[in-house]
């Protein structure tokens, strides 16, 4: 599978742009706000249906436009696929395959596998929990629909329970038949989700070790951790417990929207033990792990996206993800890079076949 070309309308900072891809590698070069990063994120929303870098859709249109529009070619299974995205403002986004309009965006997800490698990955490290809870559910979702449609399913009874105790509050009141239903609801989702979880982190640990001993020389000893209330109790059990604190706070304090994935260096939190050089290679370890995970789980090389990451490498990293290349264990890869000559250079020493654009 490969991204054949792409057309860009009032996208960010582009009025118009249209660029045709080599099937191997592709670097978008220039300086610092000239928009490198900015068609990969385009190439991001065609996957996801969302931006990686701006969750407020609306902020993705040109300054001054109404519109924008992301109109692709892919070739997958030796069959062209024309993915669309577009969005006006005051209107819903559209999400097209071949001519014709997803109802449901998560529909979609999974079709285009793909994986971003950027400095912003960092948020995985620094901040809290809902962060590395959505990296888990986008890589489960990418290849289980049946996952995702549950995720959604659960936030939707929780938020629900979450305004039923919010009106029982303003209210002075309490019915419990009413909140138990609910709570089954979020059981029999919440149970589903905990062990889809467990099932992936146990599959996903040893990927990552490996390609985090390979980036390393096996110097470092890292840990990764589900954290989950489930662990302790089925969550029926835990809703019921919690009754009273979800009551005098008007939400649900417990569920799989509270796990999170602990990111551990010698048995400590990485975020506070461990070096910027050593942060940098653990989220690299992960995102190459979930490129590999996602590769063996749907039998396809997903596009890899490298936004200004050989900034952040040191040569022995540079020279690991150059092999990697080599071995023809990536398909399709994107760079965006500050330094022509760099990245010339390194492209070169890969024996792949390649395009750069100025920008």
């Amino acid at each position: 599978m490969y991204l054949k070309k792409i057309s860009l309308f009032n996208y960010k900072n582009f009025s118009e742009a249209n660029f045709a891809f080599d099937s191997k590698i592709n670097c978008f070069v220039g300086k610092n706000g000239i928009g490198k990063t900015n068609v990969l994120d385009a190439i991001y929303h065609l996957s996801y249906g969302k931006s990686y870098f701006n969750p407020l859709a609306v902020q993705n249109i040109k300054h001054g436009e109404e519109f924008f529009v992301i109109d692709a070619e892919f070739e997958k299974n030796e069959r062209n696929e024309q993915i669309l995205c577009s969005l006006k403002k005051g209107q819903k986004k559209i999400l097209k395959r071949n001519g014709k309009a997803y109802d449901k965006f998560s529909d979609h997800i999974g079709f285009i596998p793909l994986v971003i490698i950027s400095p912003t990955d960092s948020d995985l490290v620094v901040e809290g929990s809902e962060t590395r809870r959505k990296f888990i559910d986008s890589i489960i979702s990418q290849l289980d629909s049946h996952y995702l449609q549950q995720l959604i399913q659960y936030q939707k009874v929780m938020s629900q329970r979450n305004a039923l105790l919010k009106y029982f509050a303003l209210n002075h009141v309490f019915e419990n038949d009413t909140l138990s239903i609910y709570n089954e609801q979020l059981n029999s989702f919440g149970n589903y989700i905990f062990e889809k979880r467990k099932e992936f982190i146990d599959q996903f640990i040893p990927i990552f070790n490996t390609h985090h001993q390979a980036i390393t020389g096996s110097q470092e000893t890292v840990q990764l951790v589900y954290e989950s209330h489930l662990f302790e109790k089925d969550l029926l059990t835990l809703l019921q417990e919690n009754i009273n604190k979800d009551r005098a706070l008007h939400y649900t304090s417990v569920g799989i929207h509270k796990d999170d994935l602990s990111f551990e260096i010698d048995e400590h939190p990485i975020k506070k033990f461990g070096s910027q050089g050593q942060q940098k290679s653990f989220l690299i370890a992960l995102k190459l792990a979930q490129f590999e995970f996602l590769k063996k789980q749907s039998g396809v090389k997903p596009i890899l996206l490298f936004d200004d990451i050989f900034d952040k490498l040191d040569e022995s990293r540079v020279a690991k993800i150059i092999e990697m290349v080599n071995s023809d264990t990536f398909g399709q890869l994107f760079i965006s890079d500050t330094h022509p000559e760099r990245t010339e250079t390194i492209v070169k020493s890969t024996h792949q076949t390649y395009k750069i654009f100025n920008l």
